[in-house]
């Protein structure tokens, strides 16, 4: 499927792009990109990235190499799902004292602290998926 190939390398270098960029206060975000900042984008596009990574694992670019050639790339596109998604929740939801974080809660909040070497490498992801579409284990 060509398009889930062109979907998934667009997903993963937006997002890389999106999570290398960020700043770690938001408040000092000086990005001269204007979608980087917009939380609609990054929830379209995480919800968007999680479906073609899942997608990807079903229906492989090449149908010799059925779940190695697109392993990379698909789990490079629900981890950056998630992150953008997370990192919206983050934002919006302030937990208080009393209340307890949840395993969810501690994953997403390990993976933001590695937010730009996930981000630099789901853009080599990106780059490598798309120069070489038909290596083994991208």
């Amino acid at each position: 499927m060509n398009q889930l190939y062109f979907l998934s390398v667009l997903c993963n270098g937006l997002g890389g792009l999106i999570l290398f960029s960020a700043s770690e206060d938001p408040s000092n975000d000086k990005s001269s990109i204007i979608y980087v900042k917009s939380p609609v984008f990054h929830l379209i596009l995480g919800i968007l990235s999680i479906i073609i990574g899942v997608l990807k694992l079903l229906w492989p670019f090449d149908s010799k190499l059925f779940i190695l050639g697109d392993f990379i790339p698909a789990v490079a596109g629900v981890i950056n799902g998630f992150l953008l998604i997370f990192g919206i929740y983050r934002k919006k939801t302030s937990l208080s004292p009393i209340e307890t974080m949840g395993t969810m809660d501690h994953l997403g909040e390990n993976l933001l602290v590695f937010r730009k070497s996930l981000g630099l490498a789901l853009l080599l992801s990106a780059l490598l998926h798309f120069l070489f579409p038909a290596a083994l284990f991208l």
